[in-house]
């Protein structure tokens, strides 16, 4: 008699936690006043996260070995240029779009997200990003609640 095994969609869920980053620094600016003001050593990753063909989202990343953290900041915003064809006296058209990482929160430009950390950490860094000048606002994020998690997890 054979046996069929499945294995569940939820078995390669990572837990971690998710801080929400609204600013208009562009990424290397921002990591920078993270990495100054929180005491992260955050790097940009060699490869960026690619989902589709035409989406790439900049990650940096840093493992921190001493307590046993790793925290990555990833951008939520993509600009992706596509190439209307017309016909007539002017030719093909660009046009450019906003793709999301995390569709159900386009609002926010950035997600730092840390493996195994501590609720009072997390709120320590919460607090340390929000006294960012160019930053508008970053909070907690639930991430069981998140339709899109599984972008987060690379």
């Amino acid at each position: 008699m054979l046996t069929t095994h499945k294995i569940s969609a939820d078995f390669f869920d990572d837990s971690f936690q998710l801080i929400a980053i609204h600013s208009n620094l562009e990424d290397y600016a921002i990591t920078y006043a993270i990495n100054s003001n929180c005491g992260l050593y955050l790097k940009r990753m060699k490869n960026d996260l690619h989902l589709e063909q035409s989406q790439s989202y900049s990650v940096f990343d840093w493992d921190d070995e001493l307590n046993h953290m790793y925290w990555t900041l990833i951008s939520n915003k993509c600009e992706v240029e596509a190439i209307i064809p017309s016909e007539g006296l002017f030719g093909n058209d660009v046009s450019t779009r906003t793709d999301h990482l995390i569709k159900e929160h386009k609002e926010v430009d950035y997600f730092l997200k840390v493996d195994a950390a501590e609720e009072d950490v997390l709120a320590q860094k919460i607090k340390a990003i929000n006294k960012i000048s160019k930053v508008i606002t970053a909070y907690a994020l639930d991430t069981e609640t998140l339709k899109s998690k599984r972008n987060l997890i690379f």
